[in-house]
């Protein structure tokens, strides 16, 4: 961990930094708006009287961009949204009048950390690897945790350390990129869960060469069962240190009536829960 935030610990609890970087040029998918930052004024161009200046900058991003969570409005089937809302309906007037992700209140939650990979015995999942229910619960078992319902399951293929080689590698257009398909999203949402969040620019399985064409966990837990997305998590840190359970902190912007907002979760647990060389010590809340 190069950054201090994330061996930060504060009154006996060590905070893990799940959000990646946003910058000019950062992996992202094509379907959103680009991230650009400009500095728009230059410490010099206006001094005050008494040598004083300041600069300021411009943000222009896709609210799917960087780290994420999807509201409920994101995605439709056949016109709707949940809960049975007509989609044409809840977008007039330019903005999402229901689920929109200024209704996703402040997330302080039990989560939990599913490390597919290592169940799978390898470091990452291979290409457009779809992660089945049986994989799942064999994870689950390993790490001896159990999902309950109001959690946030956060799931790791390995595939987040792509995101430092660049768009091309961690898109994966060409390869495919590994998830949950169908049957693991119905095995998640069975479960009752508050959120899922995944490593990967989409959360579930691409097909080589498909891209986001069909994206069938999307329906089953936006729109069938009304539980968020949170997609391109930066979860190597929780595996190294071998974190099954915690507590995630994760707020999105108030953004009125928009489809999804950066964030940048923590996972927080007790520093008597990380041992000196960062393996974990036992499960915690």
């Amino acid at each position: 961990m190069s950054d201090p935030l994330l061996k930060a610990v504060t009154r006996g609890v060590r905070v893990f930094d799940l959000g990646r970087p946003m910058f000019t040029g950062m992996p992202q998918s094509p379907n959103h708006p680009r991230f650009l930052h400009s500095v728009t004024r230059r410490h010099g161009d206006v001094v005050r009287a008494d040598g004083g200046s300041a600069a300021t900058d411009l943000l222009v991003t896709g609210t799917h961009v960087g780290t994420h969570i999807d509201a409920l409005a994101h995605v439709s089937h056949d016109g709707m949204l949940h809960g049975g809302i007509e989609a044409s309906l809840a977008m007039r007037g330019g903005k999402f009048i229901a689920h929109g992700v200024d209704t996703i209140a402040p997330i302080v939650r039990r989560a939990v950390l599913l490390d597919i990979p290592a169940t799978l015995g390898t470091d990452v999942c291979p290409p457009a690897h779809e992660i089945t229910a049986a994989e799942l619960t064999a994870t689950a078992d390993r790490q001896n945790v159990t999902v309950g319902a109001g959690d946030v399951v956060l799931i790791r293929t390995g595939w987040g350390r792509r995101f430092d080689e660049g768009t091309e590698s961690y898109l994966g257009f060409g390869t495919g990129v590994p998830g949950v398909g169908e049957e693991g999203a119905r095995w998640l949402a069975g479960l009752g869960i508050l959120a899922a969040g995944a490593d990967t620019v989409a959360f579930e399985r691409l097909a080589p060469g498909e891209g986001h064409a069909l994206l069938p966990a999307h329906r089953i837990l936006l729109v069938e069962h009304g539980i968020y997305i949170v997609e391109a998590l930066n979860l190597e840190e929780l595996a190294l240190a071998a974190l099954a359970e915690f507590t995630v902190v994760l707020a999105p912007l108030n953004l009125v009536g928009a489809t999804g907002s950066p964030v940048r979760p923590l996972a927080v647990v007790s520093d008597d829960g990380v041992s000196d060389d960062g393996i974990s010590d036992g499960a915690h809340d």
